[in-house]
């Protein structure tokens, strides 16, 4: 059992944890990483975003085959089943690990495979899968382990109809009917896969409307366009018990429903993944969902041990997380540059997919703050009319007042990267912050990005008629 000193150790090789080690390797500090899988990237390159993003990618791919006549002009629609579908992401996979861990090697940075566990304030052990351990020791640490989904003891989870968002990768065949209990970010982005796999989709709300945190317009969009695609969408729903048999299973729902699917996808909340790290031994402890407490400069109670990424909770997103281990890393390291995580963007890969940044409406109104919209809808546009991805629309939240931007909501093909144009803006300073930047810029053409300006346009004349009503009154 040998010993080896460290600036900082990271322990997980996902988003915050390459994006902690990058940073501090170029402040020339020694840096090593640890992870259980031997395959850098973390459970974001191998069993979230990465391959749920690349599968949406492929059924949007067939699905737009399917609908085109000009293929149809060649052939009839194809239908591809799920595990040839899953061979795409595979590739995707392949090709991310490769990439980081050629970033780690250029950066001399360690990586070491095993289970790490703090054995003292700055000691862990690392202990392979042949039961070897290794000491090593370090200045600072950051935790960045991810999460894992949550499975409650009564599912039978060793079933072979009963899947979690980890485990539904490995499916071997296309269900002709499945039941999706949960029906936040991942069980409506399953629920476009399915759907686009022509199977019939059953999915279990436990709330009153599809994701609360999303924009009243947009959860109304996201909700009309599932059902589009022939998703049953059941809210207020709680789960009483599962049943299993031979060829599928049975939810049986506390209001007295019963629902058959071939296959059962459990997406009902996440825990952090800090099991049997020995953080009893540096006395830490985590909440009843395995997250860890962090202040604004993600540091735990133990002031030289940093935690990012899922196993703090929100926002959960890739992106986010990159960002909180890049902040940790210059706070540990005392640099005077630090990029705070604050302004965030969201994705969500339904289909069509979704986006947004700042301010909703129904806070806007909570906070009584005079707001008004501009909209463009994608069916008005050139690009849309091109691509044929005509579904959807830009939302533009501006001050009635000052004409500041306050929250951009976008529901349609591209949301996740039409969204930044306007995130860009919203963190200008004075008058580049408002609504009249979007009019006075001359946007290619035809382009998504073109929705902007047709927004802002919207938005403006709305403001302006209620100036001339108001004036008119006056008189």
């Amino acid at each position: 059992m040998s010993n080896t000193q460290y600036d900082l150790i990271v322990i997980g090789s996902g988003p915050a944890g390459e994006g902690a080690a990058m940073s501090a390797v170029k402040q020339g500090w020694r840096v090593a990483v640890v992870d259980e899988r031997a395959m850098a990237g973390g459970n974001c390159t191998h069993l979230g975003t990465i391959p749920s993003k690349a599968l949406r990618q492929s059924v949007r791919r067939m699905m737009q085959y399917n609908k085109m006549s000009m293929f149809r002009a060649i052939g009839e629609p194809r239908w591809f089943s799920f595990p040839e579908l899953m061979k795409a992401a595979d590739e995707v996979i392949t090709k991310q690990v490769e990439g980081r861990t050629k970033g780690y090697a250029r950066n001399r940075i360690q990586l070491y495979v095993g289970r790490a566990k703090f054995t003292g304030l700055h000691d862990i052990s690392v202990t392979s899968a042949d039961g070897k351990t290794l000491a090593l020791q370090s200045k600072y640490f950051l935790i960045a382990t991810g999460s894992s989904p949550y499975r409650p003891d009564d599912v039978d989870f060793k079933h072979a109809a009963i899947f979690d968002s980890d485990s539904i990768l490995k499916l071997d065949s296309t269900p002709r009917t499945i039941i999706i209990y949960g029906a936040g970010v991942i069980g409506c982005e399953y629920a476009s896969i399915f759907s686009g796999l022509d199977t019939r989709v059953d999915l279990i709300n436990t709330r009153d409307w599809l994701m609360s945190f999303l924009d009243d317009e947009i959860s109304d969009a996201l909700s009309y366009h599932l059902r589009d695609l022939n998703v049953m969408v059941r809210h207020n729903e709680e789960y009483e018990r599962v049943v299993t048999h031979k060829n599928g299973v049975t939810l049986e729902l506390k209001s007295g429903k019963r629902i058959h699917g071939e296959a059962l996808l459990w997406c009902n909340g996440r825990s952090g993944n800090t099991k049997n790290m020995g953080l009893e031994n540096v006395g830490l402890q985590v909440d009843q969902r395995g997250q860890l407490q962090v202040n604004k400069d993600y540091q735990t109670v133990v002031s030289h041990i940093y935690a990012a990424g899922d196993v703090i909770g929100w926002p959960a997103l890739a992106g986010a997380a990159y960002d909180q281990g890049r902040f940790a890393s210059s706070h540990m390291c005392g640099l005077k540059d630090q990029y705070r995580v604050e302004d965030v963007a969201t994705g969500i890969w339904t289909i069509p997919e979704i986006s947004f940044v700042g301010k909703t409406e129904r806070e806007l109104t909570e906070q009584k703050i005079p707001y008004e919209t501009g909209r463009a809808y994608f069916k008005d546009t050139a690009r849309a009319h091109i691509s044929g991805e005509e579904v959807g629309m830009l939302k533009i939240l501006f001050h009635q007042d000052t004409l500041e931007i306050l929250g951009i909501h976008c529901f349609g093909a591209e949301a996740a990267e039409i969204i930044h144009i306007g995130q860009a803006i919203m963190n200008q300073k004075g008058e580049a912050n408002t609504i009249k930047y979007f009019v006075r810029t001359t946007f290619n053409y035809p382009t998504m990005a073109e929705a902007y300006r047709i927004a802002a346009m919207n938005g403006l004349n709305r403001v302006n008629r209620e100036h001339r009503r108001f004036e008119g009154k006056q008189r």
